[in-house]
């Protein structure tokens, strides 16, 4: 579950890493973090990692095809054979 919230969070805050990364490189002499956040489009970057937050969930959300109710049954070694992981009514 804490690797969920983490990768979510790190998507959420991409935007904001990628302009403080951009800054960084842009300018020769580098002003400091809190100078570089305090003149940052905050509203905007973190409107657009929200954007990409829910875009990601969206796209790599977890869909099994399976029908309500229904268990996973893993594969199995059975009498010197695997067997294929299939869905159960219960």
């Amino acid at each position: 579950m804490i690797r969920i919230v983490v990768e979510n969070v790190f998507v959420f805050l991409l935007p904001t890493l990628a302009y403080i990364t951009w800054v960084a490189f842009k300018k020769n002499d580098w002003p400091g973090l809190w100078s570089v956040l305090r003149d940052a489009p905050l509203v905007k970057l973190l409107a657009s990692g929200a954007v990409l937050m829910l875009l990601t969930l969206a796209i790599f959300s977890s869909r099994t095809g399976h029908a309500p109710g229904e268990s996973y049954q893993p594969k199995i070694f059975k009498d010197g054979q695997l067997q294929p992981g299939e869905a159960r009514k219960p």
